[in-house]
């Protein structure tokens, strides 16, 4: 039985988390740093326990620190929501080998997606395409590199084996660019994942980003939650998300989730996840890489079907039975269209710096008609440069994509923020933008079409 989880993260997903274990009747363990002392996650949390200073590496960061506190605290589980410690093997180790359920996928499914050149593999073995790609190259052992380049073929990318989400990554358009650009990446790739391979992969190019989130029940069986269009970013980084995405067709759509399922079964995945596909201009897609934990843009897909994706992953890691049952593939319906957009503390007009601060004023937009609101924020709280700057998630849902995108709009334009800047009016210019709603989206979008943004 499943009585009180800690939840080793911080913000919005602290609180979603939170939510979903509340409607439960799971009881609360939020950590906090010296930094976030007082926030919006441990105040809705039943207990709160201070675990270090604001760096992360220092607090949100320190496996042993967190796991000693899961245990002081009575917790039978540990949630660790995305980013931080959410994909790392050796705290899903930890968790279960000191007698607490992991809310996650195995260890070794995390190890296996978390190595990116293997996680190809992987996907290759269960049918799933690929792109052209080279072996990896370790630090300091670039020979045969040049070759290698040259059997991809230019632009490409260069990234690293243990890297995720945009981080670690590069574009190298000649090959003269090539070593130099590999070695920078090793570099960073070693100091920010402590580990300096990389592999190189073909560039696709005008790419869209669509994503299928999944859920697998550990067995051999898992569905799909339908697809999600990602492709407006900047600097690699997401930051608006809907579904259905606008001009890909059912056969692609279709052909896609069956991928992404077949490697769900396969890997006999526990969980929630996603299956990340870059897809080109005649609709070719291939597999991008597998996030093994839940994702900042699950709402879009809650909204979209009306699932609690953090409540079945709950349930799961507690041993409901019959789970599988209750939720086949026939069951999961898509209805309307869903939106979010991330909200950020950060200067769009100064190449999106973080703009941290005190948020002397913040109202959001209330909640209902089709408006969901996901935020670790409230007025008087300060935003600061050691975290990650999203501030709040907006998710709304309406009959149609146009619908969806005007509510969102007006979401938009009834934020006020003092204190700090953020890229709210640039979000709000975006849902107007012509070409937008006429469903372009591919991931140089924003780059294209900057300065009408700004």
């Amino acid at each position: 039985m499943m009585r009180r989880v800690l939840i080793a993260n911080r913000g919005e997903i602290a609180c979603r988390v939170i939510r979903s274990c509340k409607a439960l009747g799971i009881e609360t363990v939020a950590v906090h740093s010296e930094a976030d002392a007082g926030s919006l996650h441990t105040v809705l949390a039943d207990r709160a326990v201070a675990i270090g200073p604001a760096k992360a590496a220092d607090s949100y960061l320190r496996m042993e620190r967190v796991l000693d506190v899961a245990i002081e605290a009575g917790a039978d589980a540990v949630h660790p929501g995305y980013g931080f410690l959410a994909e790392n093997a050796a705290f899903a180790r930890a968790v279960t080998d000191a007698g607490l359920t992991w809310i996650g996928p195995d260890p070794r499914t995390i190890d296996d997606m978390g190595d990116k050149e293997r996680a190809r593999l992987l996907a290759h073995g269960a049918g799933v395409p690929i792109l052209q790609g080279s072996p990896r190259f370790l630090e300091g052992q670039l020979d045969g590199l040049e070759e290698a380049g040259a059997a991809v073929g230019y632009p490409l990318l260069v990234k690293a084996a243990a890297g995720g989400g945009g981080i670690g990554m590069r574009k190298v358009e000649r090959p003269e660019q090539l070593r130099e650009v590999v070695a920078s990446t090793q570099t960073m790739a070693r100091n920010a994942f402590g580990d300096g391979c990389v592999y190189l992969e073909r560039y696709l190019n005008p790419a869209r980003h669509i994503e299928i989130q999944v859920f697998g029940f550990g067995d051999g069986r898992a569905i799909h939650v339908f697809e999600r269009e990602c492709s407006i970013q900047r600097r690699f980084q997401k930051i608006v998300e809907e579904s259905p995405a606008p001009r890909l067709s059912a056969a692609t759509r279709n052909r896609m989730a069956e991928a992404a399922v077949a490697l769900a079964r396969q890997e006999r995945y526990r969980g929630a996840g996603t299956i990340e596909f870059v897809v080109g201009p005649d609709e070719d897609f291939y597999f991008l890489e597998m996030n093994t934990r839940i994702q900042v843009e699950h709402p879009v897909s809650e909204m979209l079907t009306g699932l609690d994706l953090v409540g079945m992953q709950l349930r799961l890691a507690r041993g409901d039975r019959d789970l599988a049952e209750e939720f086949p593939q026939a069951s999961v319906t898509a209805s309307g269209h869903a939106l979010e957009c991330r909200l950020y503390a950060e200067r769009p007009e100064m190449n999106f710096l973080p703009s941290p601060g005190p948020l002397t004023v913040f109202r959001l937009p209330p909640e209902g008609h089709g408006l969901r609101v996901d935020t670790g924020y409230r007025e008087g709280d300060k935003v600061t440069h050691y975290y990650d700057p999203m501030l709040a998630k907006l998710v709304v849902h309406a009959a149609d994509r146009t619908a969806a995108l005007d509510r969102m709009a007006a979401a938009l334009d009834a934020i006020q923020v003092e204190g700090i800047r953020t890229n709210a009016a640039f979000l709000g210019k975006l849902m107007r933008h012509p070409r937008f709603r006429a469903g372009e989206s591919w991931t140089g979008f924003v780059e294209t079409y900057l300065s009408d943004l700004k």
